[in-house]
């Protein structure tokens, strides 16, 4: 169990001063990105069934409910909002998939609120640390169906609400134990297009919080779960046993630099197809009548979540988001790709429904990443118009990843867009505060402030 030992120090013993500023402020882009996305996914479908629900199972009032208001215990807080943070799939995310910060961060807050406060230095420090715990996981992952949120996530929820509450290494190493056996979820959800992609990003949070409160109560979990012989690698890497991958460097490199951001509100795999049908959208003028044909190449890895035939399935926004066939549809039809564009009326429009007809999706084994198969989100698109004129676009990295990130303006941008859609719009003065409230987070005396701004007050 070294390779257990060595991360367990390193978050227990790590100080805020010892971290670089680039993961610091990666970390905050990541807070205001997920504070936005739940302001946004509040009233998004299921979100309020499970806000009521919460409520009836009640209990002890220890974190807050964001944006629709009330107390409940901690971890079922978090599972709310976590599903908010979610639901419109328009948050951060890592390659080859897991979304860290629509956990990450509501469990944070919670667990803040049952301590009795915490600074930002320490809160910063809980959400680095245990993000980049889960990234190092990541990279040696082989997910194979497993939902990676709900898979590598619940390590950084584990260890952040570890962090906050102050548990030792022992502690520390129950608690990531015990979330290695919570570690689940299918890719089946996001194909059949149900509200389980959302709340399987709570079921992380919640998971997360519970295993470290019941470790710091003296709950064992399995010391191997990295190391051992049904452990993390076994399962989850295909054995391919890398210690030094999730090791090496710890406090030097941060895996979590690899962490991007969306430009806009669908599946990472339809990002760089947008890319390419707004470029031709401005630079040739491309018309949706003009279209006869467009031919989209994917790898295989994510022509199987997203490739697939567009179909309206029991959550449309759901069936929208991951399918590149509705994604570039909607884009050359609204010259855009905005968060209204994924509500029902918009998916449901016959207009775009007759585009998707043209849009035809290939798996090219060719647009792998040879280091690391199936991890590249490049596109190669060909569109034939009417006049027989044939475009040409290839998009190796698309907007907000690494290589190619969004500006502070652009992340300011993302976050006045949630704020804008929401079903009850925030006070102007609320909105500036909590730009400015993350942005330097390191002076603030108790996170907790930043609750009533989310929710309105």
């Amino acid at each position: 169990m070294e390779t257990e030992k060595k991360l367990v120090e390193y978050l227990t013993t790590a100080s805020y001063e010892a971290l670089p500023k680039e993961p610091v402020n990666m970390v905050k882009s990541v807070i205001l990105t997920v504070l936005g996305t739940t302001i946004a996914g509040a009233r998004a479908e299921g979100c309020e069934a499970l806000v009521n629900q919460v409520k009836e199972w009640g209990g002890k009032e220890e974190a807050t409910i964001l944006v629709h208001g009330g107390k409940v215990p901690a971890h079922n807080a978090a599972l709310v909002n976590s599903t908010m943070a979610r639901a419109l799939d328009y948050c951060d995310a890592i390659l080859p998939g897991p979304h860290f910060g629509s956990s990450s961060v509501p469990t944070a807050l919670a667990t803040a609120e049952i301590v009795g406060g915490c600074g930002g230095r320490d809160f910063l420090t809980a959400l680095v640390l245990g993000i980049e715990l889960a990234a190092r996981i990541n990279s040696i992952s082989v997910y194979d169906g497993f939902d990676p949120t709900g898979v590598c996530s619940i390590f950084a929820a584990a260890a952040i609400a570890g962090r906050i509450l102050g548990l030792n290494s022992q502690e520390m190493l129950n608690a990531l134990g015990l979330a290695f056996n919570k570690a689940g979820g299918s890719f089946q959800s996001i194909i059949d297009g149900s509200l389980a992609v959302r709340v399987t990003q709570g079921f992380v949070s919640q998971g997360g919080i519970i295993c470290a409160q019941l470790a710091q109560k003296g709950i064992t979990g399995p010391r191997n779960f990295l190391d051992g012989i049904y452990g993390y690698f076994h399962l989850f890497a295909k054995d391919r046993y890398n210690p030094e991958a999730v090791t090496t460097g710890l406090g030097e490199r941060f895996e979590l630099s690899n962490i991007f951001f969306k430009k806009y509100p669908s599946c990472g795999a339809t990002l760089a197809a947008t890319d390419a049908i707004l470029d031709l959208v401005t630079e040739e003028n491309l018309a949706p009548e003009d279209v006869v044909h467009i031919e989209i190449k994917l790898t295989p890895y994510f022509y199987n979540l997203v490739g697939h035939q567009f179909e309206i399935g029991d959550n449309p926004k759901v069936s929208g988001q991951f399918s590149v066939q509705y994604c570039v549809a909607n884009a050359l039809l609204r010259k855009g790709s905005k968060l209204r564009h994924f509500d029902e009326p918009s998916i449901r429009e016959p207009k775009v429904a007759e585009l998707t007809k043209k849009v035809h999706v290939i798996a090219d084994p060719a647009l792998d990443d040879p280091k690391r198969p199936g991890f590249s989100l490049a596109t190669d698109m060909k569109v034939t118009t009417k006049r027989g004129r044939v475009y040409h676009r290839a998009v190796d990295i698309p907007r907000g990843m690494p290589g190619n990130p969004l500006t502070r303006e652009e992340h300011i941008e993302h976050f006045r867009d949630c704020a804008d859609y929401a079903d009850k719009p925030l006070p102007p003065g609320n909105i500036e505060k909590i730009i400015s409230g993350v942005e330097e987070l390191e002076k603030v005396q108790d996170v907790r402030s930043l609750i009533p701004l989310v929710s309105g007050g």
